[in-house]
Order: C-alpha cells, then structure tokens, then sequence
C-alpha cells in the first residue's frame, strides 16, 4: 500500500512541477532561476506542513510522492553550476542564497501553520 500513495502522489508531483516551472521561468531573465525556485519553495512549505500530521498515508502520498517528485534539489545544482561556469558567480550565489534562506522560511512557516 505505502509504495501505492508514493506512485500516486509523484504522478500528481511531477506534472505540476513541470506546469509551474513552464510558468515562471519564461517571465524572468535567463540568470534567475525562479521556476526551480517556485517549485522548492513550494516543496519546502508543503513538507513543513507535514510535520505535524499524525497520519503515515499522508506523509507517503504528499511528502515523499508528491513533494519528491515537485521539488529537484539536481537541478538546482545544476543551474547553480552552470551559472557559476558562465561566469554570472553573483548570479550563482544569491540563487544559492535565495533557495535556501527561501526554502527554510517556506518551510518555517509551513510548520507555524499547522503544529
């Protein structure tokens, strides 16, 4: 059963990374990476609200299916790197900053918000 919730919630996860992504990233400069962003950020709030769930089934479906397959932690690496090797280095780093400033906050308050 729980590798059932997981399949489900991924097939809801991946799409909707995909929409999101197609529907951010064409409205910002080629140097911000808000459609990776938008979907961590995401990411990190729906996991934060999790934390307080009691129930397992909920955590399989909506944490590690669909969260897992909405957030990618690989292509924010990649894009990183990449803006780092084209030499947009200030670029790189505030992506670095923002994911992570950003998906903690979005995280933080996730959990304020349901525990």
């Amino acid at each position: 059963m729980s590798w059932l919730l997981v399949m489900v919630g991924g097939a809801v996860g991946a799409p909707v990374r995909y929409l999101v992504h197609n529907a951010v990233q064409p409205r910002t400069r080629p140097t911000i990476q808000a459609g990776t962003l938008a979907v961590n950020l995401i990411g990190c709030f729906v996991l934060g609200c999790l934390v307080g769930a009691s129930s397992e089934h909920v955590r399989l479906l909506l944490g590690t299916g669909f969260c897992g397959a909405l957030t990618t932690f690989s292509a924010f690496g990649w894009e990183t790197a990449k803006l780092d090797a084209d030499g947009h280095r200030r670029a790189a780093g505030v992506n670095v900053a923002l994911s992570v400033g950003l998906g903690l906050a979005a995280a933080a308050l996730g959990v304020s918000l349901t525990t």
